[in-house]
């Protein structure tokens, strides 16, 4: 039933950390998730330091998909765009051929401090829209289906799974969800795409006879429904799809051609690059290697 269990490794982002749970040495993607970082949980003391905030910085031939429990983190892009996302709300972010963005605490954590909790996830995309336009969508919770039950509490963020469909323009079959459970409640997540997981992020939940917690997830085999149950309130990410193939991954970048990579490192190093309008100072280096 589960393929493999994969644990985040944390790591700190210059006052509060992350667990890197995608990419691993032993699964490099789950459908067309390539890239999966846990943020937080973490409460912060104000004014939030400027040493937290994601520099300009270039990404391609993905999407980022940035989603969050509590806090609010402001993005701005080298297409225009300045957008605050808070919990409920999906910042998805498609660079294609090429865009560069910065995530910062502009706002209430900035000035006050609070709780930040979240998932920054990458979605590979199709060798065919590699070098797609790049684009920007938001949305709130009334593009994101809903359902309660039994103990269950789910957001569909992206895709279609469990008979509903987000208003979330994706480029693959995919699902991405978030279940709230009632200690107890027991929720299944059926054979609907070949390559499925589950995350914890708060909580704790039994498979098959075992205990999984904070910071694992569940890589599962396909065909068959896995049910999952709270042994105390819990929050889990399901995640998955169809599979792309190989993908090549260097710092912010994705390709299915390394040569593709090598253009894409020489022009952020030669500054080639567009960067947001209203943040061009301070952008993140090209990491050696």
């Amino acid at each position: 039933m589960i393929e493999i269990v994969i644990d985040q490794r944390r790591r700190d982002l210059g006052g509060f950390e992350v667990g890197r749970v995608l990419p691993f040495a032993k699964r490099r993607m789950v459908g067309p998730f390539v890239f999966f970082d846990h943020m937080g949980p973490v409460e912060l003391a104000g004014p939030a330091p400027r040493s937290m905030d994601v520099r300009p910085h270039p990404h391609i031939g993905l999407s980022t998909v940035t989603y969050l429990f509590a806090g609010e983190i402001r993005h701005q892009d080298s297409l225009g765009y300045d957008q605050a996302i808070r919990p409920g709300e999906v910042n998805w972010m498609t660079a294609g051929r090429g865009i560069s963005h910065s995530e910062r605490f502009d706002g209430p954590l900035r000035e006050h401090g609070g709780a930040l909790h979240g998932i920054q996830a990458w979605v590979a995309l199709p060798q065919a829209l590699e070098e797609t336009d790049p684009a920007f969508a938001h949305h709130g919770p009334e593009d994101l289906p809903t359902y309660q039950g039994d103990g269950l509490w789910a957001r569909l963020i992206a895709g279609k799974a469990f008979g509903a469909e987000a208003r979330v323009k994706t480029s693959s079959p995919m699902f991405y969800v978030h279940w709230e459970l009632e200690a107890g409640a027991k929720a299944g997540l059926q054979p609907e795409y070949p390559e499925r997981a589950a995350y914890v992020a708060k909580g704790q939940v039994e498979v098959d006879g075992h205990a999984y917690g904070v910071g694992q997830m569940l890589v599962f085999a396909p065909g068959e429904t896995v049910v999952l149950t709270a042994l105390e309130p819990s929050s889990v990410m399901l995640l998955g799809g169809e599979p792309l193939g190989e993908r090549f991954l260097f710092w912010n970048f994705v390709s299915s051609s390394k040569e593709r990579l090598e253009q894409a490192k020489a022009d952020w190093k030669a500054g080639r690059w567009a960067l947001p309008p209203n943040d061009q100072d301070d952008i993140i280096p090209l990491p050696e290697g």
